[in-house]
């Protein structure tokens, strides 16, 4: 249950902590006082939507934190749990649970299983069909845990094979695509002959043809340059130090250097004429490496983002061929298990919606002697189970519907379809009156589901929530009396301006302002007759 809610600048909220009790708490206030921002917060704590527009003004985030007390429970410490979420202004979000740090949608999953909320706006789940077979398979209880145990452990082998075969090709048409597509790509490929490194040289040898005039030209200067001038002059300079070598041996040593100079330029002259040669290319062996260097730009944009990552590619790709044409005989294999997988499945499926066949039937009459009392006659909701024949669920082979007449000769339909606002309230009433011992949820929470009913609906109504406080903790926010006089603890809601601003406050009431609030409630006055309706009313209060 939670034993204390704190919020902290949202909306007109200030600073506003709360602390709560077992049983049934209800809150009651002025209009704008700030009820409905509680039950936002909580929604918010919970894991629902917020908007930095909630924070209040001059504020630059809101602060909420919940402490629950469930003494059984594996995530409390000492029984109690402590959750809180901060939410800034730019946009930056924290949520806690025990001080540890978890996403809004970990809190969201979290908190699903402590808090149930239901008001006007917060009804969609009884729209849903997924909560449907919820709410039946928990009215059925032990007898359906089992055989869903057992169809759950085969479903979820089920859906593995069925992944597996996807993987391993086992549909014939998207194997023979798939084939189809890995040989072209193979073959495209191969065809090429690539070769590592042979991108580098084309690219070199186009850059040199792209730049052969210019090559070419300077090349013939510097063949020219060498030739006839250095080569020459050094060579009369060796021969001239050789006729006055042997008059003093200083001028061996420049000898020897010059010759080699002249042997060097000798060989830089051969080199040049060689590129000389070199250089000189036909249009047709430049259009051979324009070609190839195409051929292999094309690849490189399809298999990798060079020869080395396209032929790796290659070697991956007729592996994969050999494992698709390989795989027919581990995927008989497996179309074989999946063939008695669903005969397993079809046989658990059919048990388990001929159980819930049988309960569906007890709880329409339940919920429909619900709707009677709280005013609703002419009412009837049945709970429709449909077996799929060639369906597999998570849950079963079952579709299961809540559908509703609301008036004496009109057809049956969806929940969302006929049911009012009004309506739709007194309908989950009477599903959670029902559902309540087997309901799992400890907190639910009401917020203004009493709107549009009045008299003797809304005695009815009090006794219900009364009823199931006796299992769950219920808040309720009401504009009722008769809900008001039930309450096990009241508390008021009202707001106050101080230094210009607005701020929301709520006190708990002793005995007298109980029968006050009555009182303002079913009348807008306080005077000796309401306040003796309200005695009566708290002295009909239901056990």
């Amino acid at each position: 249950m939670i034993t204390n809610l704190h919020i902290k600048n949202i909306g007109i909220i200030e600073d506003l902590e709360i602390n709560f009790n077992k049983g049934m708490n209800v809150l009651t206030g002025e209009t704008g006082a700030g009820k409905t921002l509680i039950i936002d917060s909580i929604e918010i704590i919970c894991g629902g939507r917020f908007s930095k527009e909630m924070i209040r003004k001059g504020e630059d985030h809101s602060y909420i934190e919940i402490c629950m007390y469930e003494p059984q429970d594996i995530n409390s410490i000492d029984g109690n749990i402590i959750i809180a979420r901060e939410i800034y202004s730019n946009g930056r979000n924290t949520c806690k649970i025990n001080g540890r740090l978890v996403t809004v949608a970990e809190l969201k999953k979290f908190m699903n299983n402590y808090i149930e909320i239901h008001g006007q706006n917060a009804n969609q789940q009884l729209f849903d069909s997924n909560t449907h077979i919820k709410y039946l398979d928990n009215f059925i209880g032990k007898e359906i845990i089992e055989v869903k145990s057992k169809y759950s452990e085969k479903y979820i082998r089920y859906n593995e094979i069925k992944r597996e075969l996807k993987i391993n090709y086992g549909d014939e048409k998207e194997k023979q695509r798939k084939l189809d597509l890995l040989k072209y790509q193979l073959n495209e490929i191969k065809e090429a002959k690539l070769k590592n490194g042979e991108e580098e040289k084309l690219e070199e040898k186009r850059k040199i043809m792209l730049n052969s005039e210019k090559i070419a030209k300077n090349l013939g200067e510097a063949s020219q340059a060498i030739g006839e001038n250095t080569i020459d002059v050094i060579g009369t300079a060796v021969r001239s130090l050789e006729k006055i070598e042997e008059i003093d041996s200083k001028y061996t040593q420049t000898i020897e250097s010059l010759r080699n100079i002249y042997y060097e330029m000798q060989e830089i002259s051969r080199d040049i004429n060689s590129y000389c040669e070199d250089v000189e290319f036909d249009e047709q062996e430049r259009t051979e490496v324009e070609t190839r260097l195409d051929t292999i730009y094309n690849l490189k944009r399809k298999y990798g983002n060079n020869i080395e990552e396209i032929l790796k590619y290659a070697e991956e790709v007729e592996k994969e061929i050999i494992k698709i044409e390989n795989a027919e005989e581990y995927n008989a294999k497996l179309r074989k298990e999946l063939s008695e997988l669903e005969k397993s499945l079809n046989e658990i499926g059919t048990q388990i919606s001929n159980i819930r066949k049988k309960y569906a039937q007890e709880l329409s009459k339940k919920i429909n002697k619900e709707l009677l009392e709280l005013e609703m006659k002419n009412a009837k909701i049945n709970v429709k189970v449909e077996y799929k024949e060639n369906e597999y669920f998570e849950n079963g082979k079952d579709d299961v519907k809540f559908l509703i007449s609301t008036n004496i000769g009109e057809n049956e339909s969806e929940l969302a379809k006929i049911a009012s606002g009004g309506e739709i309230s007194r309908i989950m009433l009477a599903i959670k009156k029902v559902l309540a011992e087997a309901d799992n949820v400890p907190v639910l929470i009401f917020d203004e589901i009493d709107t549009g009913i009045s008299g003797k609906a809304g005695k009815s109504v009090a006794e219900k929530m009364k009823s199931i406080s006796r299992n769950h903790q219920v808040l309720c926010i009401s504009h009722l009396a008769t809900i008001t006089a039930n309450a096990d603890y009241n508390f008021f809601i009202s707001k106050k301006v101080e230094n210009g601003r607005t701020s929301t406050s709520i006190k708990q009431l002793n005995e007298q302002e109980v029968l006050q609030e009555i009182a303002r409630i079913s009348s807008g006055e306080v005077n000796e007759i309401t306040l003796k309706y309200a005695s009566e009313l708290r002295n009909k209060k239901v056990s």
